[in-house]
């Protein structure tokens, strides 16, 4: 597609994606769910807190409005609560505003359909096509014209259904929080305070600028510092549209996805809520997860990168766990996509039933050293097949044995060659990674 990639329409405010871009982008959409269907078209939308998503959101509205739909505007909100409350309040489909973990500047515009998942091919395809100019429609007139609604009981109800999924009381848990000055700073400390926890809250005071910079999951250090000054029990830290969530142990120490994977993954088979024994990791997972999950007997079935990858494939074998070691979490049995917050809590329900400490059950899994190197290369797939890249492949391959792992892929968005190689040992990681990365960049000149 020209637009829209794996994670909806992103790039650069009013460079790559511009306000025109999102008017016609409500334009579409609510002429398709309305004039095109014959009815009013009702669509939900939300934003994150960067300083050009209230320019978007109003551009949008304004499409939308003019195309004859009634838009609810949910605000700042995290992107699952957008998913939620397409179906809870039976929208046509629901719009998000964010760029997820990107600064600032960068924004993006995701659409998801009537049941919560990320928009059918064919109707992006229809967008992109009206934004090029391939056709045109008519503006709603009279009485026809849409309607906005300030829907702040949506938000209301996503935070309570947060609450109510957790059948368990957090009181004298001391937990922190990060929230990225982003899309969590409006919901996560109310579903901790409702819990009973002692909430200390960091980075949730955003300013339209500040969103990702030295905060949330893409900077850890900052969770980890306040863990271990205030001796709390468990930090979680959010991105920006808090889709994604990576926790700190009581000692500090991370939690990445591949340990929640593993720990939520080990509860819930004990739980005998865990479809099939199975949990769908992506293959950029440590291989050290999946060490552990064999000696778990809990089978694993991995996937492309991306959490439309991970879903696709659990709607495809009806999973109920699968996730990506940067913290996309889905819990299929009660949602359809990433939510940073949930993952807090079926990590806390962990905690509490398990009657152990975040550490201690991570404990089992041994993480292999890992070494990802991005190389630029303009024409990735003659680079790849080249011989003598294939041949430092394998070489690389043999020297690793059944003690590592490498993989070589295409960047499915950049002009680059990600090289990722997990060893026993860092430096054996890093030396391998650099060889075949060497290679590639010297057939790429």
């Amino acid at each position: 597609m020209k637009y829209f990639g794996t994670d909806g329409f992103r790039g650069s405010a009013n460079e790559t994606l511009t306000v025109d871009h999102a008017f016609k982008i409500g334009r579409y959409l609510g002429w398709h769910y309305g004039a095109e269907q014959n009815k009013k078209a009702r669509i939900v939308i939300g934003k994150d807190t960067r300083r050009s998503s209230y320019m978007f959101e109003a551009a949008l509205v304004a499409g939308l409005v003019a195309s004859g739909a009634d838009t609810y505007m949910l605000h700042v909100i995290p992107t699952p609560g957008v998913c939620y409350e397409v179906v809870d309040g039976q929208f046509d489909c629901g719009i998000m505003i964010t760029a997820s973990h990107n600064p600032f500047w960068d924004n993006g515009i995701k659409i998801v359909n009537s049941e919560g998942f990320k928009m059918d091919e064919d109707v992006l395809q229809k967008v992109e096509d009206y934004i090029d100019g391939a056709f045109d429609i008519p503006l709603a007139t009279g009485k026809d014209i849409g309607r906005t609604i300030d829907y702040m009981q949506g938000r209301n109800r996503y935070i309570a259904h947060l609450v109510a999924s957790a059948n368990f009381s957090l009181q004298g848990v001391k937990v922190g929080l990060d929230c990225a000055n982003g899309a969590a700073s409006s919901v996560a400390k109310p579903v901790f305070d409702a819990l009973g926890a002692d909430v200390r809250i960091i980075n949730n005071a955003p300013d339209g600028l500040n969103i990702n910079v030295d905060c949330g999951s893409t900077h850890i250090e900052n969770l980890q510092r306040l863990v271990v000054e205030q001796k709390l029990d468990v930090g979680f830290a959010y991105d920006g549209d808090a889709d994604r969530c990576l926790a700190v142990d009581e000692k500090g120490n991370l939690i990445d996805g591949d340990l929640i994977l593993y720990i939520c993954g080990r509860y819930l088979n004990k739980q005998g809520r865990l479809t099939s024994a199975t949990i769908v990791p992506t293959i950029m997972s440590n291989l050290g997860l999946l060490k552990a999950l064999e000696v778990a007997k809990i089978k694993y079935i991995t996937t492309g990168v991306g959490d439309k990858e991970v879903y696709a494939k659990m709607r495809e074998q009806s999973l109920s766990l699968g996730g990506e070691q940067s913290g996309h979490i889905i819990f299929g049995d009660i949602e359809k996509t990433g939510d940073g917050i949930m993952t807090s809590l079926r990590i806390m329900e962990a905690i509490r039933e398990e009657k152990e400490s975040l550490s201690e059950l991570a404990r089992p899994v041994t993480l292999f050293p890992q070494s990802l190197i991005n190389v630029t290369v303009s024409k990735k797939d003659e680079t790849l097949a080249a011989p003598s890249v294939a041949a430092a492949i394998a070489a690389a391959e043999r020297e690793l044995g059944d003690n590592g792992r490498l993989l070589v892929r295409a960047s499915g968005t950049e002009p680059l060659v990600r090289v990722m190689v997990e060893a026993e040992n860092e430096d054996d990681a890093k030396r391998v990674a650099q060889t075949v990365a060497d290679e590639i960049e010297k057939v790429a000149q």
